[in-house]
């Protein structure tokens, strides 16, 4: 059962700023008491050892665990996962699964909760956590996870691990420890993590065609232990390895590896040789959203405009009429009458081509974004004839 917020509210009121925001806020000031506290080497090898600890948490936790259950491991250490997770302060590790398996189940569509395409890139980085709409959590999403009682005590108290270890942090090196030491580790851990729903679907390289805009982001990659080959990750979601190739450095999936020698993890899942060589065709969920995406260069209005223009009266009002009839034969009857105004199925393989990674899904692609085009011009020349 899933928790719910006043549907009024989530449905109306799009301030992101709000009381249980004020924390958020807080972390990010307490980072400026440095000049109070002062910074020591022991509060800066902290914040440096607690940085790395944390970005494996979420991307061994968080991420490729909770999130897409990549590999297996003991209840005991997904426990450990668990906690090291939310010590960096980002939520439970069943509101984040949730948020994330919605994520790619939406990802860039209206549905999702953190796109660039959407929203914007202030509302992907970091608006979507501040807006009150997303407390809620799916449990429905994470069934799988809700059935552990100490992971539901953790969503719970899901504070709890974060004021533990800032508490730690004080006792080893008073307040520097807590300020940089944990403070500064924690705002870094934030904006790396949040680079990869904004950063990464705006600027890198996209392998693979997978219906969104995902990318493979190198510099990312090296600041989030692997995280940052993103568009890798998009394509095969449940691959324990997000560096596919061997320069694409993923420091998450080598510390596994080695936990797998000692069986702390096992069952590590990698993506088929088949899908590596890029000759795997693509699903249907992200077929369909290519071809809306190619479809959306052929603005059907312009086309519409363009052939009413060439057209005399009853030219045009036998076109109208043959098309008011077409319904499932429209791309037959528009193709038939060689009109230049219409985008040809050779012009939308150009633009694919040049808009897609190599795929063996691209005639598809193609054949699809033809039948959107010429439905949606259609349907407006039936508009005007009525």
């Amino acid at each position: 059962m899933a928790d719910h917020h006043d549907t009024k509210h989530a449905d109306e009121d799009d301030d992101i700023v709000y009381p249980s925001s004020i924390p958020f806020v807080l972390v990010h000031l307490s980072c400026i008491a440095a000049i109070w506290s002062g910074i020591t080497w022991t509060a800066v090898i902290l914040c440096v050892v607690l940085y790395g600890l944390r970005i494996f948490g979420i991307g061994a936790g968080y991420h490729r665990y909770f999130s897409h259950r990549a590999y297996s491991t003991s209840r005991a250490f997904q426990f450990i996962l668990a906690l090291v997770a939310q010590s960096s302060a980002q939520n439970s590790v069943l509101w984040w699964a949730a948020k994330h398996r919605h994520h790619h189940l939406h990802s860039d569509t209206k549905e999702d909760v953190h796109s660039p395409r959407q929203k914007g890139f202030f509302y992907s980085h970091v608006g979507w956590i501040l807006d009150r709409r997303h407390d809620a959590t799916d449990l429905v999403k994470v069934a799988d996870l809700s059935r552990y009682a100490e992971l539901m005590w953790l969503h719970k108290y899901h504070f709890v691990p974060a004021v533990v270890l800032a508490a730690l942090c004080f006792v080893i090196d008073g307040w520097p420890g807590l300020v940089v030491g944990f403070f500064w580790s924690t705002v870094l851990v934030y904006h790396a993590t949040f680079c990869i729903n904004s950063l990464a679907h705006v600027h890198g390289r996209r392998r693979f065609v997978t219906g969104d805009d995902s990318r493979n982001n190198w510099l990312l990659a090296l600041l989030t232990m692997g995280e940052g080959w993103h568009n890798n990750h998009h394509a095969c979601q449940s691959s324990v390895r997000q560096g596919f190739r061997w320069w694409e450095i993923d420091p998450t999936y080598y510390v596994l590896r080695m936990l797998a020698w000692l069986g702390v993890v096992w069952e590590l899942k990698t993506p088929p040789e088949q899908l590596l060589r890029n000759e795997q065709p693509i699903g249907a969920r992200a077929l369909n959203r290519a071809s809306e995406q190619l479809a959306a260069n052929f603005s059907p209005d312009g086309i519409v405009s363009a052939i009413t223009a060439a057209l005399h009266g009853p030219e045009l009002a036998a076109l109208q009429q043959a098309v008011s009839h077409a319904r499932g034969r429209t791309t037959d009857i528009l193709a038939a009458l060689h009109l230049r105004q219409l985008p040809s199925r050779d012009d939308l393989m150009v633009e694919a081509k040049a808009m897609f990674a190599r795929t063996p899904s691209v005639d598809k692609i193609v054949d699809r974004a033809h039948e959107l085009v010429l439905e949606s011009v259609r349907l407006r020349l039936v508009a005007q004839r009525s």
